[in-house]
């Protein structure tokens, strides 16, 4: 299972905690609000109330035991730099960070942290999706409950046709296209066989494509 930590639990970061827990992700949620400490509890693994710019918080909680650590502050920039300093210098593998703005952005890539996302361009749900399994490339969501998933060929399905795997019916998905290199199909035909470098562009709701990612 992986791990998460999530520092900030404002309208992003509330949001993306709650989407790592329903994906079944271990999630620590942390805020100075005890008020959004509570809000938050029941939905994800732990959560705390702290000050994340205080690195023998963070040394004490374990952080360099998880597997990602989201900054979702965003608005401040020092508490954002100096956080995720914190983050990297206790040896957390993967630091990604909010920010408000581009420049803020240029400033956070600067220091080194893994990932910069700004909400307005890349939703929580999304983001939630895309850390969450590490092979997808790409989530597009059309509504609350369907969305297009972008990722390689699941293993499973190499080397076997269309009409063999028989997604829709078996995992309630369409395939829309399959990448490969430079040569993108639309619409492939049934008899199209799956092939290791294959990038598939799938439609199906949210539970439909968590079995696929889950392939």
């Amino acid at each position: 299972m992986k791990s998460y930590i999530v520092i900030g639990l404002g309208r992003f970061g509330e949001a993306l905690a709650l989407q790592l827990g329903r994906l079944g992700a271990e999630v620590l949620a942390m805020d100075v609000c005890s008020e959004n400490v509570q809000r938050v509890s029941p939905n994800v693994t732990h959560a705390v109330v702290g000050d994340a710019k205080d690195k023998e918080v963070l040394r004490a909680l374990g952080v360099r035991n998880f597997d990602c650590a989201v900054v979702a502050i965003g608005e401040d920039l020092a508490a954002s730099v100096l956080i995720s300093m914190n983050l990297m210098e206790l040896g957390v593998p993967y630091v990604v960070c909010k920010a408000h703005d581009e420049t803020y952005q240029r400033v956070l890539e600067k220091l080194g942290v893994n990932r910069v996302v700004i909400p307005e361009k890349e939703n929580a749900r999304r983001l939630g999706r895309s850390l969450f399994r590490h092979n997808v490339l790409d989530y597009i969501e059309l509504s609350e409950e369907y969305g297009i998933l972008e990722l390689p060929a699941p293993k499973k399905w190499v080397g076997r046709s269309l009409k063999e795997l028989n997604v829709r019916a078996e995992m309630g998905v369409n395939i829309l296209a399959i990448t490969n290199g430079k040569k993108t199909n639309i619409s492939p035909a049934a008899d199209y066989c799956i092939q290791e470098a294959d990038v598939l562009s799938v439609l199906g709701d949210n539970y439909a494509l968590e079995r696929v990612q889950k392939l």
